[in-house]
């Protein structure tokens, strides 16, 4: 039986097979930082010199990105984890819907186009089915930079009236620090005239990522990382070369897959600061924690129950929730596991419960009273962070499991099956030639669109 929310399919053409109860061991390369590469992406288009990324994650979300940069009319060259990017020839100023259906990064481009061009056409996001995310922040901040913005037919229109063709400096207090909307302001304000300031910021290290290379490149933005940012514009952009950070999601992933099975592995290059509020819980939860320059080292020990409530950072990350979950089902104890970001970001807990985890959930809050075993089965992720969990709970589990829907896992982890097999998981990919009928379901594992190319 292959279990998955009701009414929604998957393509089931491939799954990762799990021997269970696995021990990781070693030391692992942790990947460029995903949501920092796609906005670098976008942000690569408000300069006519090159652009060099170094560090970027071979993924299905980077693919589609750089899709929609080559339609735009960019040129890109990737090749060993390095792009190269060329802008200078772009003649199109509107993001074709067929690219960027079911695509949330693509909507940063809002801000370089219209700022670059004078206007932009994109189409409403998409991205996982994890809640709502309004763009109200990045579209009453571009307002208030004066923009004109209009939205018909889920096509967000964006022009500069002004006859100079400018933006003009604004103080902007956000709502709620959203990360997307702080980036695309941020982008939109560098080549604005005068002084903008944005009050109630974003914090995330990928935000600081943005602002380092936006200043390699000749932008003026101050105090990125903190609650106000300020940015004097600037009346041109050049090129730069910039190093992408490591991926703090994928290094936490790792980490509390080998809290979850006692072992100790290390994890390298980190930046130890952006996973302190993860560190800090794993050592409540009973894990050691040693860090060296830019590794982080850890030592899985018997594992005591503990609460996290989930928060922008220099809080707990909401994309660690789901893996934290499943941490948490085999704790002595009980745990509490509160997500505070979005509001349909707990699709995991009742395939837990199908694994024998003991999860009572109530609104967006998981009481967690931990088991001893759960058991291996074959699941079907709903999203990115969600097929992590279930990954790591196939690891922890009874007996073999298979993971669907990778199609979600392959967007934002690098190699990550061949990473588990190096630290010692037995883990394989398989790919399927038959067809699934499950209940009302027929699906037929011989998808038609299956991505260029996998993560692994």
């Amino acid at each position: 039986m292959i279990w998955e929310r009701k009414n929604k399919s998957h393509p089931l053409s491939q799954n990762l097979k799990i021997l269970g109860q696995g021990k990781l061991n070693g030391t692992v390369k942790i990947s460029g930082a995903k949501n920092s590469s796609l906005v670098l992406l976008a942000a690569s288009l408000l300069t006519n010199e090159k652009i060099i990324l170094e560090n970027v994650p071979y993924l299905t979300d980077i693919e589609k990105m750089v899709n929609i940069l080559k339609n735009l009319g960019v040129d890109l060259v990737f090749e060993k984890n390095k792009l190269e990017i060329d802008s200078k020839n772009i003649s199109i100023k509107e993001l074709p819907g067929e690219l960027v259906n079911g695509f949330r990064a693509s909507f940063f481009c809002i801000g370089a186009l219209l700022t670059k061009f004078g206007e932009a056409k994109v189409p409403l996001p998409g991205g996982c089915d994890i809640g709502s995310r309004p763009i109200d922040e990045h579209i009453n901040g571009l307002r208030a930079l004066g923009a004109e913005i209009t939205i018909e037919e889920r096509i967000v229109k964006a022009k500069i009236e002004k006859k100079e063709n400018k933006l003009y400096g604004a103080h902007i207090k956000l709502k709620c620090p959203s990360v997307g909307a702080t980036e695309t302001l941020i982008m939109a304000a560098s080549l604005a005239e005068g002084r903008t300031t944005i009050e109630n910021a974003a914090r995330e290290p990928e935000i600081q990522d943005l602002c380092q290379m936006l200043n390699k490149m000749g932008a003026k933005i101050y105090d990125a990382g903190k609650e106000k940012i300020i940015i004097d514009g600037v009346n041109k952009l050049g090129g730069c070369t910039h190093k992408v950070i490591p991926d703090r999601i994928e290094a936490g992933t790792f980490l509390i897959a080998a809290a979850a099975t006692s072992s100790s592995i290390t994890v390298c290059p980190v930046i130890p600061i952006h996973l302190e509020a993860v560190t800090n819980k794993l050592k409540e939860s009973g894990s050691k924690i040693t860090i060296k320059g830019n590794s982080i080292t850890i030592y899985g020990k018997e594992i005591k129950g503990v609460d996290v409530d989930t928060a922008p950072f220099p809080g707990f990350p909401t994309d660690l929730q789901a893996p934290f979950t499943a941490l948490m089902t085999i704790a002595n104890g009980e745990s509490k596991i509160t997500e505070t970001i979005f509001e349909n970001r707990m699709n995991h807990i009742h395939l837990l419960n199908k694994m024998g985890a003991n999860i009572e959930l109530n609104n967006n809050v998981a009481y967690i009273k931990g088991v001893k075993t759960i058991k291996g089965m074959d699941l079907v992720g709903s999203d990115l962070r969600s097929s992590a969990a279930l990954i790591i709970a196939g690891i922890i589990a009874e007996g073999n499991s298979k993971i669907y829907g990778l199609e979600h896992l392959d967007r934002g982890y690098e190699n990550f099956e061949s990473k588990l097999k190096m630290l010692g998981i037995e883990i394989m990919r398989e790919i399927n030639s038959k067809t699934i009928k499950e209940k009302e379901y027929l699906i037929n594992s011989e998808s038609k669109n299956m991505p260029k190319f996998k993560a692994a």
